[in-house]
């Protein structure tokens, strides 16, 4: 009778046991915990465009050239742009050489017209150069001046002759002032004598004076850059 009695107690706490889970060896996992993620957003910035010339000197700022007891200084001093511009001219406006031209004339009230080709324009850009020293000294002559716009390089369009005037343009063609064509020439010291006046350049309509240069080799080792805007 004891026996059974022993039997049934412990066959009753076995049970009790087990569906408490005191028999159980395992350690018990905790659920997995989310891990949360970031995705990295990485914002690109466009590239800075790079300028050509980043010493280029303002207008009206000087660049010193020659050597020695020989020295002269250059500026590019202004611009003007024209769509078109009347110019006459003793010699070459009158009538046989009118008559000898390759092509009529457009003439108003004595003035001929030029006019740029289609999507171009005129750009006026007045040039000086005066001599600080005390020996005369030579000049860069007008094809030593370019202009670079975009990257692209135009040279000066020469008018017709020494003796050309241009409507509401004053003084004459730079290279006029330092001799004939501006292929040779030289400036005396002195203020009073400097050579100044403009070149005409034809350039796109759609230029920008912030992107545009005044190059110049102005002499064998000495350079400079103007920008217009």
């Amino acid at each position: 009778m004891n026996i059974w009695y022993t039997i049934s107690f412990f066959g009753v706490l076995c049970i009790v046991l087990l569906f408490s889970g005191c028999t159980s060896t395992s350690p018990q996992v905790p659920a997995p915990t989310p891990v949360r993620t970031t995705t990295a957003v990485v914002i690109l910035s466009p590239s800075p465009t790079a300028v050509p010339f980043p010493n280029a000197l303002a207008l009206n700022e000087y660049a010193t050239f020659g050597s020695a007891d020989m020295i002269g200084k250059a500026t590019i001093y202004g611009y003007a742009i024209k769509s078109s511009y009347n110019w006459t001219s003793p010699s070459w406006n009158s009538p046989g050489e009118q008559a000898a031209a390759s092509q009529p004339l457009e003439l108003q009230r004595g003035y001929t017209m030029e006019k740029p080709q289609e999507g171009n324009t005129f750009l006026f850009v007045y040039v000086r150069v005066l001599n600080p020293g005390k020996n005369a000294v030579y000049a860069p002559t007008a094809k030593q001046f370019v202009v670079n716009s975009n990257g692209t390089l135009y040279n000066y369009s020469p008018v017709h002759g020494s003796d050309v005037i241009i409507d509401k343009v004053p003084g004459t063609q730079y290279d006029y002032q330092i001799g004939r064509g501006g292929t040779v020439g030289y400036i005396q010291p002195g203020e009073s004598n400097k050579a100044e006046g403009y070149l005409i350049y034809e350039v796109p309509a759609a230029f920008s004076r912030n992107t545009t240069y005044v190059l110049s080799n102005l002499d064998y080792q000495n350079q400079a850059v103007w920008i217009l805007g």
